[in-house]
């Protein structure tokens, strides 16, 4: 039987922070959270279901799940999980794979796999009356994006941790933006969430440009301590582009 388990201070406080400044849960917010199944959205999972415990803006939390159908890849143990942890539960399952080979061009298959997965979270969170879609990237896949395009596309681009999507109708946020995948990391190996083993495998087969730059931050903040900190400073900005509501369209 699962239970919830109470994040340290050590994670709250960046998580609060965040929410905060980029007012990303308002009162009567019905939250639709993306569940793969990684380390990062799991522990999402239980810092918003122990803030909605507490915190003096009242919301409303539910998990999503897309099952990509993609070989090697069962993230339906999650179905008990959250059962045990009485969280209202959507599961939707859609051959992406199998779509990626009749659709897909010049995209690589993680591209065309996350904006199906977009798409089909847009889909369920309008049809369950869902109006924020909670994601869970930290800061080290901001950062990442932020230096790939820099490099590959010489603009200065990065996740807007709160934005409105193009059709006006579900805000999307994204309450890690302060905490780094370390925390996420040793979150859900000390209290040993039910971590999916490569959680898009089809990603995990091959190396990435995504890949590649963690890397070769992780080497460079061995060299700057205050890597992290700075680039979040120069981020910022971007980070709330254009302002709450934003538009799609920057790396999302």
């Amino acid at each position: 039987m699962s239970e919830l388990i109470i994040p340290p201070k050590a994670l709250m406080r960046p998580v609060g922070r965040a929410i905060v400044e980029y007012d990303m849960i308002r009162d009567g917010d019905r939250i639709l959270l993306g569940v793969s199944g990684g380390k990062d959205s799991l522990t999402l999972l239980h810092i918003l279901k122990h803030l909605s415990t507490y915190a003096p803006v009242k919301f409303e939390l539910a998990a999503l799940t897309i099952d990509p159908q993609v070989e090697g890849f069962d993230p339906s143990i999650l179905k008990q999980y959250m059962a045990d942890l009485d969280i209202p539960y959507f599961y939707e399952e859609y051959p992406i794979e199998a779509q990626a080979q009749k659709s897909m061009k010049k995209d690589s298959f993680c591209s065309f796999c996350s904006r199906m997965k977009r798409g089909l979270m847009y889909s369920t969170a309008r049809r369950e009356g869902y109006n924020v879609l909670a994601l869970a990237q930290h800061l080290d896949d901001l950062a990442e994006s932020f230096m790939m395009s820099a490099f590959h596309q010489g603009q200065l681009r990065t996740m807007k941790a709160h934005y409105l999507n193009d059709d006006g109708d579900v805000r999307i946020i994204r309450p890690l933006s302060y905490v780094r995948e370390r925390q996420t990391r040793d979150f859900a190996s000390e209290h040993t969430l039910p971590v999916i083993p490569d959680s898009c495998p089809a990603c995990f087969s091959m190396p990435t440009q995504r890949e590649h730059m963690k890397q070769l931050l992780g080497t460079e903040e061995q060299n700057y301590k205050n890597l992290y900190k700075n680039l979040l400073s120069a981020m910022r900005p971007l980070m709330l582009e254009g302002g709450i509501p934003g538009k799609e369209g920057h790396n999302e």
